[in-house]
């Protein structure tokens, strides 16, 4: 089954997915170069790239291999748009500080509201969530377990890497 021989209701899913980390990429690459011009400075990028090539191969591997159901499991559905609710939510919570990569300097304010006054990280638990939830959404219980595993380990790296940095930042924005 190709992506074409997908029903409508996946293709669409899938795209929404593709479209909108396409324009995250755009918003965090404008975010990150502004943040760089205000003074910051990247950490950690010895890990960004192997982000990329997993984002990367788990959409590929989804678009290849997924065999989506005629009717989406609805538990699963509505699952998929509460993420979508959350991120958001997430993004609108750190507005001009959001980015991909981990950009810091001590005269950065922490952000400490919406999602942040209760979770340390909520867009790594979004994406925690969403690697594993929508290879299940569209019937690819194997992916959405690789691709948990591959994406949990890198987290691990990460989020050290990016606790030290955000250690060393001010007050709330």
């Amino acid at each position: 089954m190709t992506f074409f021989d997908w029903p409508l209701w996946a293709q669409g899913i899938f795209a929404y997915v593709v479209v909108q980390r396409l324009a995250e990429l755009a918003y965090a690459n404008a975010n990150t170069r502004r943040l760089l011009a205000e003074g910051g400075r990247e950490y950690g990028a010895g890990h960004y790239p192997l982000f990329i090539v997993l984002h990367t191969g788990w959409l590929i591997s989804i678009a290849l291999f997924a065999e989506p159901a005629t009717q989406p499991d609805m538990l699963l559905l509505n699952l998929f748009v509460a993420t979508q609710t959350f991120r958001f939510w997430t993004l609108a919570s750190i507005g001009r500080w959001w980015t991909t990569r981990i950009i810091s300097a001590p005269h950065f304010p922490k952000v400490r509201r919406g999602p942040y006054r209760f979770i340390k990280h909520p867009n790594y638990a979004l994406v925690v969530v969403e690697i594993a939830l929508l290879p299940l959404l569209l019937g690819a219980p194997a992916m959405a377990l690789t691709f948990s595993i591959l994406n949990a380990a890198l987290l691990w790296w990460r989020i050290r890497v990016e606790d030290v940095v955000l250690g060393e930042r001010g007050g709330t924005p």
